[in-house]
């Protein structure tokens, strides 16, 4: 489909240094066969998600070369991708390239502007219509006929980009099929109700090529929704309904997006599906529910924790997206300093005593424990936890859940959990005088206990604990250290670029960043680029405040009664402990997150 002969592409890869003349002669030697298995293989497959449609496109000698995954000139430079190649090709022709972001795709754009055969027959995808412009995605964007076709249909004037097929592919399966699907639901809605019980809480998303459209249309809708926010490494789902639409946004990096506006006409039965898969009650819409999913999806399990609360226009959910990769990683891997990271093992060390994790909601602190119990776990160590609810099942560990109504509460359950022989036990969260009290006796008699509290630094942990209730001989006995923690976006490695800033804006952010001697410092920040959806952050890192409660620390506790918050944060200076900000700010000068992440993150630590 491509109007450039096989030879000139070859030619200007190899002129852009991207292939070696070893590469070339291995390219032209393997074409032909290569391009029959991949025939084959695009035949088994079907292309496009459309049903009992199946279009083969040609296999192009670009689809050759990325299947090859040839590796670049050069040490760590990665493989000749499809991305790479197009880009190069786009640049030699004199047109743009463009990555499809489908987080800033207008699902009407995409799916009203040209019918979806001829989208997918040509490979062709709108994105958008700006002053009667329409800007359209293609993977020749040199075919003149085809934008002739686009300008009579439309009538609108048609600048095209160059685009890679894959992506193209991706957005015309998944957007016309959701559209389709949300189409066929509201049509099918306006009807009587639609049977949407006796399903399987387990549940394997299927292949968006395998969603047929003889398939339930808001089941389809549903599995689209979960594929879209897999794709984009989503941590939770907003389904809200409003006045006149059903509002769906996702969390990315910590920040929302506004994904789709939907017609409020499929809002029960969405919401429906999402609570059967659940196992909540689907009659019940005037109690929030809490539910999850197991999700089977490209070979891997995913959780959804499921939360739903009644709002003015109907229940809203909120889907919690858990990817075990995340909650288990390598203590290493979470964002401690190396000194915080040697104090921390010290704490795991300890054969009895509570490690106190704090910090606000959404602070990391389940990533923290789950970690830590998995980097103690072993067949010679009892693990019990209790949660509410239990985020993410893991074998290692006898986790039970909390269930109020027939009794079970953080409290009550430690009680009984002390005669199932336990070697450490985890406690979702201190809520109450109850459960701590209980806690620090499980401390005292012998066992390692994790839990969590929500303050705002490590030090006021003490206040806290003072607050439930218990006495300050309890605390400085029992309690081995206090981790309180923050998330921090990171700069897109893919964009970064180096900034001089005045080093008088870095008191801003207190004594901690100050600079003697220094007119100006380099920091490090992301331009925004097709990676980091132009926001110049890609994933996020923790950052750290660790007190260990030596002998100083204990005689500070004990003297508390009479002694300000202010003395238990000095003295934990004095034992070296490094504040929150500080280590936020090193990672700054590290060029891992931006100066304005460290304002934003910890203004008020």
């Amino acid at each position: 489909m491509l109007h450039i002969s096989d030879k000139e592409i070859l030619d200007i890869l190899s002129a852009e240094g991207f292939l070696s003349p070893r590469d070339h002669k291995t390219v032209l030697a393997k074409a032909s066969r290569q391009r029959e298995r991949l025939k084959q293989r695009q035949s088994l497959r079907g292309v496009g998600a459309l049903g009992q449609v199946q279009i083969e496109h040609p296999v192009t000698i670009v689809d050759v070369l990325a299947s090859l995954q040839l590796p670049l000139p050069g040490s760590n430079a990665g493989v000749l991708d499809e991305e790479r190649i197009m880009s190069t090709l786009a640049r030699h022709l004199n047109i743009a390239f463009r990555k499809i972001d489908p987080l800033k795709l207008d699902l009407d754009v995409v799916t009203k502007t040209i019918p979806r055969l001829f989208a997918l027959k040509h490979l062709v995808v709108p994105v958008d219509i700006t002053d009667g412009r329409l800007e359209v995605v293609m993977y020749d964007p040199t075919d003149a006929s085809v934008l002739e076709d686009i300008r009579r249909v439309t009538t609108l004037e048609v600048t095209a980009a160059m685009g890679t097929k894959a992506d193209i592919l991706k957005i015309i399966g998944e957007f016309f099929g959701f559209k389709s699907s949300i189409m066929a639901a509201e049509t099918q809605l306006t009807q009587p109700s639609v049977d949407l019980g006796n399903l399987e809480q387990y549940t394997r998303l299927k292949p968006i090529s395998e969603i047929q459209s003889t398939d339930t249309h808001i089941k389809n809708a549903v599995d689209y929704l979960f594929h879209y926010a897999l794709g984009q490494r989503a941590s939770d789902i907003h389904v809200e309904p409003k006045r006149d639409n059903l509002l769906i946004r996702f969390r990315i990096d910590g920040v929302l997006h506004t994904i789709y506006k939907l017609p409020k006409a499929v809002y029960p039965a969405m919401i429906s599906r999402i609570k059967a898969l659940a196992r909540l009650d689907i009659a019940e819409k005037r109690r929030p529910q809490d539910g999850r999913i197991k999700l089977s999806h490209q070979d891997q399990d995913a959780e959804i924790r499921v939360s739903t609360v009644p709002v003015a226009f109907g229940e809203k959910a909120v889907l919690r997206i858990l990817d075990p990769t995340i909650l288990f990683q390598d203590l290493e891997d979470l964002g401690f300093s190396s000194k915080d990271l040697i104090l921390y093992r010290q704490f795991l060390k300890q054969p009895h005593g509570i490690i106190l994790i704090t910090g606000p909601t959404g602070s990391g602190k389940s990533t923290t424990l789950y970690s830590s119990l998995a980097h103690l776990a072993s067949s010679e160590k009892n693990i019990t936890t209790v949660e509410d609810p239990i985020e993410m099942i893991r074998e290692d560990f006898n986790q039970i859940a909390v269930q109020p109504v027939v009794g079970i509460t953080f409290a009550s359950i430690l009680r009984n959990i002390l005669r199932q022989d336990p070697d450490i036990i985890m406690i979702g969260e201190i809520r109450d005088h109850e459960t701590a009290q209980n806690a620090i006796q499980a401390a005292l008699t012998g066992h390692l206990v994790f839990s969590t509290l929500h303050t705002n630094d490590a030090p006021s942990t003490i206040t806290r604990l003072m607050d439930l209730g218990i006495k300050p001989f309890l605390i400085s006995d029992s309690v081995i250290g206090v981790v309180a923690q923050r998330l921090l976006r990171k700069i897109c490695p893919y964009c970064t670029t180096t900034l001089k800033v005045d080093a008088g804006v870095l008191k801003s952010l207190g004594p901690e960043a100050a600079i003697e001697g220094k007119e100006w410092i380099e920091l490090r920040q992301g331009k925004g680029c097709v990676k980091c959806r132009g926001t110049g952050f890609l994933g996020r890192t923790g950052v750290f405040e660790v007190m260990a409660i030596d002998e100083d620390m204990q005689e500070a506790i004990l003297e508390a009664e009479k002694l300000d918050i202010a003395i238990i944060r000095k003295r934990a200076l004095a034992s070296g402990m490094v504040p929150l900000r500080k280590n936020a700010i090193d990672k700054m000068r590290k060029g891992i997150t931006t100066l304005q992440e460290v304002s934003r993150v910890t203004e008020k630590v």
